[in-house]
């Protein structure tokens, strides 16, 4: 009885599995601006010397936000021309575009 429920089981999810059409993807290609363009944003992990080294002095650093308490690390925020990059104590934690430089013109 448990075989007959198996092999009954295993027709039917490959029967599904076959009916289902692929997916597929489409990439959309937006215009951009600056280091943006290039995909050259500061990568996970660079210190803040090498930030600075590699992009120059950022146009504006925020203020310090956490850092109060072990579990909370002091998070640093440097904005450039372009994007901003996120720092935990010293290492980039990710970098992000801004969206007047993602945004398509005339949209």
């Amino acid at each position: 009885m448990y075989f007959r429920y198996v092999v009954t089981a295993s027709l039917v999810l490959s029967c599904i599995a076959l009916a289902v059409p692929g997916a597929s993807a489409e990439t959309l290609a937006r215009p951009e601006a600056g280091y943006v363009a290039t995909g050259a944003l500061p990568s996970r992990g660079l210190s803040m010397a090498q930030v600075e080294q590699r992009f120059g002095t950022p146009v504006e650093k925020l203020p310090t936000a956490g850092g109060d308490a072990p579990r909370h690390p002091p998070i640093n925020r440097w904005r450039y021309a372009g994007f901003t990059v996120y720092f935990e104590r010293n290492r980039v934690i990710h970098s992000v575009p801004d969206a007047a430089a993602l945004s398509v013109p005339g949209a």
